[in-house]
């Protein structure tokens, strides 16, 4: 099996300056040129990982987690994947498949060099250098279902892009309400789009016009109120000091001293009966839980979300890694499945394993008010499966509409067949620690076992374009 890569951290999104979702987030450094732009608001949440360790002084808050699907290292991702390997639930709340095959080039692991530097005016914002191109330049975009992404831009709108232009065209998208799209068809919305927007096309400031991709999700667990039989590894609120010492203790000090255990002492939110469950959840930074012995009305467990609260602000250390420095397996065999399969076979060592990762990832509890809703990205707003990408917030603001080009993950086989097209409309509503660079997206794949399948997956080359408004 190869290696298979989950990247993510959610942030809180509470407060005004605090980032959501994804809260791996680390700041960028670099100003923007455009007329009238003006950068993202501050995040209290400075350098978390979310699915990858975010920023660890973040205020709970009624707001919803922010995805921090980045801010493992590739190989901290392998520890998510591992899920990856261990589920199979319903399509149901994972975006629908690209919407015809097309011959493509393989998918690599990672930025390919380029063949061509676009040309053409160009802005330059941070990180990035914007190159103006035309509705033609845009692989696919004919054969997007362009009206899915509606909803995403009419939520992402309520906080959109400071500059005049966005906000005189979001005041439009809101009064046309979240069902337009739906309400006109695909065809009537790409030409809205065409006729009010202008496609430019992103690139490293060296000229780079090719990146990566990676995904994230939202997992889902069983858990308990009180510790049980097998419930007894708990998941916690932030230390009432998390915001005074920087760093906190470490995930060893705070599990084996008196002071540690102090102050985790009465801040248990729930109980999971694996502590690998745990440990996908603290990557992840977000998940929806079963609460097992809470019943809701109709006598089924209660779901309920964790969000991002922030960490310990330790270095996040791949489990996986630490595996393949012991010989448990090599490199290219490292996946959550292999992890898994380790811990089943050594769980006197589980513990040790888990603290050579020193991070600690803190929650809060929210209620599930819209299942069919992601947890809140870093623009405070929810994620949509399949239409909510998280970005480096330092290359793009927030509620920006972006293209990708790219292909779907796919399951490892000597002989793989050829790629499909992942070619869609979607909107920049997230960030994380791992997600660094102007060509870079982590794309939100819902929750439950399929789309844990396919984040682990997503290691795919990427090209991107913007869509800011004309």
């Amino acid at each position: 099996m190869r290696p298979e890569n989950i990247v993510h951290h959610t942030r809180n999104s509470s407060t005004p300056s605090a980032a959501k979702a994804s809260s791996r987030i680390r700041p960028m450094i670099g100003r923007s040129s455009f007329p009238g732009a003006a950068q993202p608001a501050a995040h209290a949440l400075s350098s978390q990982e979310h699915r990858h360790g975010r920023s660890a002084t973040v205020a709970p808050g009624p707001a919803g987690p922010r995805l921090l699907r980045r801010a493992l290292n590739a190989l901290g991702v392998l520890s998510l994947a591992v899920l990856a390997a261990c589920s199979s639930v319903s399509l149901k709340h994972s975006p629908p498949p690209a919407p015809a095959p097309q011959p493509g080039s393989t998918a690599t692991p990672g930025p390919a060099p380029i063949v061509e530097i676009p040309t053409g005016p160009t802005w330059e914002r941070g990180k990035a250098r914007w190159v103006q191109g035309r509705w033609a330049d845009v692989p696919g975009w004919q054969q997007d279902r362009t009206a899915e992404v509606w909803p995403a831009l009419w939520r992402g709108c309520a906080r959109p892009p400071a500059t005049p232009e966005w906000q005189a065209l979001c005041a439009t998208v809101r009064q046309r309400g979240i069902s337009w799209g739906q309400d006109v068809g695909h065809a009537l919305v790409r030409q809205w789009l065409e006729a009010s927007f202008q496609p430019w096309q992103v690139l490293t400031a060296e000229g780079q016009a090719t990146g990566l991709l990676t995904g994230y999700f939202e997992p889902l667990i069983d858990a308990r109120r009180k510790p049980v039989g097998a419930f007894q590894t708990p998941l916690h609120r932030p230390p009432a000091d998390l915001g005074q010492r920087k760093p906190h203790l470490s995930r060893a000090a705070l599990e084996t001293t008196d002071e540690g255990k102090a102050a985790l002492a009465g801040r248990e939110l729930l109980y999971v009966a694996d502590p690998l469950d745990a440990l996908l959840v603290q990557v992840q930074g977000s998940t929806r839980v079963r609460v097992l012995d809470e019943p809701n009305g109709q006598g089924q467990p209660r779901v309920v979300r964790l969000a991002f609260a922030g960490h310990n602000d330790q270095p996040y250390q791949s489990v996986a890694r630490w595996l393949v420095d012991q010989g448990a397996f090599p490199l290219e065999q490292a996946s959550w499945g292999a992890i898994k399969t380790w811990a089943a076979a050594n769980p006197g060592r589980v513990a040790e394993m888990l603290r050579a990762n020193p991070r600690v990832v803190f929650f809060r509890e929210e209620p599930l008010t819209q299942p069919e809703l992601g947890p809140l990205g870093a623009q405070g707003q929810p994620l949509t499966p399949g239409r909510s990408i998280a970005v480096d917030k330092d290359s793009m603001p927030y509620g920006t509409l972006v293209w990708v080009d790219s292909t779907e993950p796919q399951a490892w086989a000597p002989t793989p067949p050829p790629p499909r097209p992942l070619q869609r409309l979607v909107v920049a509503q997230d960030t994380g620690g791992a997600i660094i660079g102007a060509v870079r997206a982590d794309y939100f794949w819902g929750w439950g076992d399929e789309a844990l399948l396919q984040a682990g997956r997503t290691k795919q080359s990427l090209k991107m374009w913007v869509l800011w408004p004309k």
